[in-house]
């Protein structure tokens, strides 16, 4: 399309679709939506997708997933009857069994009706030690902008003059553990926001007095990110922590003193500060020259944080990557610390135990195996741990899931040696499909540049016949963006709606992505994004060399900064697919940082108000390589009004320009959603159900 970044250039004809409630754009939205459900739901397919995967979403077979305060193990749980979902809380004796009494908090559907808002759950943080109150956060519609609320565990109802906090991005956590005072980040008015739309101002409130009142601790730039504030609430360990963001992976912490003082933590503004009683670990993302030695991006560090304080950098390395691994996480307990290690996108754990004053930690391999509870992870799964409580116990949540593995949930314990001491099963997920005759299997391409990309693939069985096997209808799935790596995953969705039906499932582990550490996110960076997007078609083509399907058949899927990724294989590589679904994406790169929370991802992909760096960034605008006379793969955009993050206008503006060309194009808009698309599990059935559907009727199959 032209250029609009030119003196001289014609004003963007689709601008006006950037008005997300304007009467016009809705009626845009409206006669888009009529189109698109006219189209895919007169399908009987589409009924049978949908309700396979609104069965999975509301099935009671679920795992209730838990964290444990006090004596207490909390769950959020939606189903067919609690489409907005119950907060809830059971004991530890009747978790274990295989049918929980379950005590309701909170009826997110009744507050809904009784108050005529469309409450879409954010979460609630519970006030330690005494366990008596906690700040319930609900937002309207699912966007990212929601209110916080002051909750009586006792009575179960919201505190009368309590603690509260009007709509706006941010939030409020206890500040200490009488309950009577919070940090608040929120809209304090004209100049409190960023140019991200987060806040840039904490304060510390006190009960009893006005908000307007509270004094502020701590006050960022405009263009910053957003600052934030919390309580470490560990016995003995008790401290208030300041972050100030400037973007993505770029950030301070101070710790603040009772005085008001704020004393910075002086590491890599890169790097990932953690501290645990009297430890300060340090995540690089680069490389660290420091008291005479060089650390590497990647590693782990350790130190105690007194001496830390007190002016030494003498570092323990606690991990250090390699070409082939990297830090998934570290989850401290009370007297361990736990690493997941991600090789070639598979998992290992290692417990490493830190010295009792001077000495070296000591290191093993987690265990999965307790007396005469062995068992051994499936291959290609994923393995993931947490701290069931980091100040009480050495207990762990041990999760493993896989393509056509059910996810599972066990509780492993620790002995002061770092031993596995207990291995319990807890919960199972059912499984949601018949996955005999799938495999599952991982493989490498060359990229463009020559670097070695991995993929997963979900394969069914052989088709009959002595002849070649008839391209299969594939879909590709990719994000590449933000340090997130994609790992298996079980989904009874994917499984019904995909694999069931005959269908190859692809997920590609591109750059940009997290699966080798930060190297891996960084090579795909501002001037070098277009290295995430070889790497997607790469796999793409190595599916068609492999004889796994054709370009007719391949679709490709992504969302947010995985809907860049589809848009770019849209526009720069159309001749790869068969069909394309771009969920909540961004399109316009000229436009993308001034509009809503977009400021925010400059980090991410560069400021196109830089000449400069627009020279870069217009190569992978999808939104201008829209190109007069090329032939682009039919297209389902999806997105949703309320969706606060990324702006509902980039999907409009794209379809209605391909639309004006003549191009295949449907288009879906869910008017609740936010971020995520849906607020309830009848929507997200939906938004499913459509993409599928349109893949199958592009694809061809089932």
């Amino acid at each position: 399309m032209t250029d609009d970044t030119r003196p001289d250039a014609p004003a963007d004809p689709h601008a006006w679709l950037e008005e997300v409630e304007g009467a016009a754009p809705l009626d845009w939205v409206r006669e888009r939506n009529a189109h698109a459900t006219a189209v895919l739901e007169a399908s009987p397919r589409f009924a049978e997708l949908r309700a396979g995967v609104l069965e999975v979403l509301d099935s009671t077979d679920k795992i209730p997933a838990v964290v444990q305060r006090g004596d207490h193990l909390y769950n959020f749980w939606t189903d067919a009857e609690h489409e907005r979902g119950l907060w809830r809380r059971t004991t530890w004796d009747s978790y274990r069994t295989d049918d929980p009494e379950w005590e309701v908090l909170l009826d997110v559907d009744a507050l809904g009706a009784q108050e005529g808002v469309s409450w879409v759950w954010h979460g609630a943080h519970v006030l330690r030690p005494g366990y008596d109150r906690a700040l319930v956060s609900l937002s309207r519609g699912g966007s990212d902008a929601d209110v916080t609320r002051e909750f009586d565990l006792t009575t179960k109802t919201f505190v009368a003059d309590g603690f509260t906090r009007d709509e706006s991005k941010g939030g409020m956590v206890w500040a200490d553990s009488s309950g009577d005072e919070v940090f608040v980040y929120t809209d304090f008015g004209e100049g409190s926001m960023t140019t991200s739309g987060y806040p840039r101002t904490v304060r510390r409130w006190r009960r009893g007095t006005p908000l307007a009142q509270a004094p502020e601790i701590f006050a960022g730039n405009t263009t910053d990110l957003s600052i934030g504030a919390g309580h470490d609430f560990t016995p003995g360990f008790e401290r208030d922590v300041v972050v100030r963001a400037y973007a993505f992976y770029d950030s301070e912490t101070y710790l603040l003193a009772p005085d008001g003082g704020l004393r910075l933590l002086e590491v890599p503004r890169s790097a990932e500060p953690d501290l645990h009683r009297e430890w300060l670990t340090v995540e690089l993302r680069e490389d660290w020259a420091v008291a005479g030695r060089t650390y590497p991006g990647g590693a782990l560090l350790a130190a105690p944080l007194d001496a830390f304080l007190a002016g030494s950098r003498d570092f323990t390395v606690l991990y250090e990557p390699t070409e082939t691994t990297s830090l998934a996480g570290a989850t401290w307990t009370r007297h361990h610390l736990v690493l997941n290690i991600l090789d070639d996108v598979t998992n290992r754990l290692e417990v490493l135990t830190p010295p009792e004053g001077t000495g070296e930690w000591r290191r093993r391999p987690l265990a999965l195996t307790a007396g005469a509870s062995e068992w051994e992870a499936p291959e290609l799964a994923t393995i993931a741990v947490g701290a069931v409580d980091a100040d009480t116990s050495d207990a762990l949540w041990l999760m493993v899931s896989g393509f056509l593995t059910p996810t599972t949930l066990s509780r492993l314990d620790l002995d002061d040696d770092g031993a596995t001491v207990g291995l319990e099963p807890l919960k199972s997920m059912p499984a949601y499909f018949d996955a005999t005759g799938l495999s599952v299997s991982q493989h490498f391409v060359t990229s463009d540049d020559g670097t070695r990309v991995p993929y997963f693939e979900v394969s069914p069985p052989p088709l009959a016949g002595d002849g070649a096997a008839a391209p299969r209808p594939t879909l590709l799935s990719g994000y590449g963006g933000f340090e997130i790596s994609r790992v298996p995953t079980y989904s009874g969705a994917i499984g019904r709606a995909w694999l069931a039906r005959g269908g190859v499932y692809v997920v590609a582990n591109i750059r940009g992505g997290g699966e080798y550490g930060p190297r891996w996110h960084q090579a795909a960076l501002k001037e070098n994004r277009h290295r995430a997007y070889e790497d997607f078609a790469a796999v793409a083509r190595d599916l068609v060399a492999r004889g796994v399907t054709d370009a007719a058949h391949l679709g490709a899927q992504g969302g947010s900064n995985g809907g860049l990724l589809m848009g770019n294989m849209l526009t720069g590589y159309p001749e790869l697919f068969g069909a394309i679904v771009c969920q909540v994406p961004l399109l316009d790169m000229k436009r993308y940082s001034h509009l809503l929370a977009g400021a925010s991802w400059m980090a991410e992909y560069g400021d196109p108000d830089d000449e400069a760096q627009w020279e870069f960034i217009r190569t992978f605008s999808p939104y201008h390589r829209l190109e007069e006379g090329a032939q682009y793969p039919p297209v389902l955009f999806t997105t949703s009004t309320r969706d606060d993050r990324v702006h509902p206008g980039h999907a409009r503006k794209m379809a209605a320009a391909m639309l004006a060309r003549g191009d295949d194009v449907t288009y879906y808009e869910n008017i609740e959603g936010g971020h995520g698309g849906a607020a309830t599990n009848a929507q997200a059935a939906t938004m499913a159900a459509l993409a599928y559907e349109f893949l199958w009727q592009r694809l061809g199959g089932a």
